[in-house]
């Protein structure tokens, strides 16, 4: 039994927003103020985008059919991924040691987390320069670096910032919205827009439902990271069914009816065609609201990374800065121009994540009494098993579903088939848990 190195300096944990223990009761939060953080990372840009690409390449009621089938599986997957992590007040990828992926299935998980999210970054970034770059002018990169920038100093004070980002930037979104749809239906009746034709290539509802859960379903396998804050199992329900529900259907049939109207998919272009350049330095600033989460979970991933397979615990603040930078290269680079690549790939790639935490943590529940006795005194179960091949057989099997079965939806096939698959092995082999690993001394993690 191996235990875990004492830190040389004293940690304060909510300045590090708890990245490696529990949040205590003292500090939850009402589910309001974390539902608008969540309709705020559906309430950005990216929507915008998906939505226009959507309803360049489908009828309307093809696309309110892709939006549903996508918007069902994120808030399935978002709901009890989220309660698993509201009980434990655990981030993802501290939950993920206790569900199903044990020391080495929480590196890699940490790992994919960490590169999608960076990933995300820089495709959200890009689209924040571009859009500067139209009212402004300059170079693009030149604004991806001042806007990463920007980005990161947010994220660096952690919740408590981002909560505040999102209460000034929600609602003037939602604002400018509102006037872009009006004036592109001062043009076409709402009747025209939703009879006509897709305006570009086609897409199928298969290809479009997969895009749509894929645009968010890393925000849906982390959502530990936001509701480890909430008070209880309705609070993450509430503020799960309000966000994304607002933020599929309302943002993303708006992004389709402007598709329609202006006969594009360039988000920024139909922006200042409807609602001029004060609209776009909203719409633009609204990104942050989504960008702030995918920088804060990657570092959170990361910090996990370190202290499971170093020992060691290192800043996140120091990660997040690291991490802004590196995702402010992507953006330089132009990732932006693999969208819908990268989309369907997440698509595939990381349901099966939130498929064996949830039937590990609800049915399989090998960790049930060391959660619940840990839980209790608000410290970690004290040791974690090394790795569970049952996981990785299941993940890889999902995944090579998910990305050659012609069938279906690919997103919902892999999710599917890596709980069905972890339940049933998990069962049959009926094996009595050996941690391998070692305890973790969680008194000399908090100090």
């Amino acid at each position: 039994m191996a235990k875990a190195e004492p830190l040389k300096e004293p940690v304060n944990e909510k300045l590090d927003d708890y990245s490696l223990s529990r949040v205590p009761d003292t500090d939850r939060r009402h589910w309001f103020g974390i539902a608008t953080m969540r309709f705020g990372q559906m309430s950005a840009l990216s929507q915008f985008l998906l939505g226009a690409t959507l309803g360049f390449g489908m009828s309307f009621w093809q696309s309110f059919w892709a939006l549903t089938l996508g918007a069902v599986i994120l808030e399935i997957v978002s709901i009890f991924v989220g309660i698993a992590g509201m009980k434990e007040g655990l981030s993802t990828t501290m939950l993920i040691r206790w569900t199903g992926f044990g020391r080495f299935g929480s590196v890699l998980v940490s790992l994919v987390v960490a590169i999608s999210l960076v990933g995300w970054f820089g495709v959200q970034n890009q689209v924040f320069a571009d859009g500067l770059n139209q009212l402004l002018g300059g170079p693009i990169w030149a604004w991806s670096i001042v806007t990463g920038i920007l980005v990161t100093l947010v994220v660096i004070y952690g919740f408590l910032s981002m909560g505040f980002t999102a209460y000034i930037t929600v609602p003037l979104f939602m604002l400018i919205a509102f006037i872009s749809i009006g004036r592109a239906l001062g043009h076409y009746s709402l009747g025209h827009l939703v009879s006509m034709h897709a305006p570009g290539s086609v897409l199928t509802l298969g290809a479009g439902a997969s895009m749509v859960a894929g645009g968010f379903i890393t925000g849906a396998i982390i959502s530990p990271d936001m509701t480890r804050y909430n008070r209880s199992v309705g609070d993450v329900i509430k503020q799960t069914v309000l966000g994304i529900t607002l933020g599929e259907y309302l943002i993303g049939l708006i992004g389709v009816l402007l598709a329609h109207a202006m006969k594009s998919s360039n988000v920024i272009t139909i922006v200042m065609s409807t609602s001029g350049v004060v609209g776009t330095v909203v719409l633009v600033t609204a990104t942050l609201k989504i960008n702030d989460w995918n920088l804060y979970s990657s570092s959170l991933g990361i910090v996990n990374l370190f202290d499971v397979v170093f020992k060691k615990r290192i800043s996140r603040v120091g990660v997040t800065i690291l991490f802004g930078a590196l995702g402010t290269l992507l953006s330089v680079l132009g990732i932006l121009n693999q969208f819908e690549g990268f989309l369907s790939l997440l698509g595939v790639a990381v349901p099966p994540v939130g498929g064996i935490m949830v039937v590990e943590y609800f049915c399989i529940r090998r960790y049930k009494d060391e959660l619940l006795h840990s839980r209790e005194q608000g410290v970690l179960p004290s040791s974690y098993e090394s790795w569970n091949p049952i996981t990785l057989i299941c993940w890889i099997g999902a995944f090579l579903v998910g990305e050659f079965l012609k069938w279906g939806i690919p997103s919902i096939n892999s999710l599917v088939v890596a709980a069905v698959a972890y339940f049933v092995l998990s069962k049959l082999v009926n094996r009595n848990r050996t941690v391998t690993f070692g305890s973790v001394d969680t008194k000399e993690l908090a100090n």
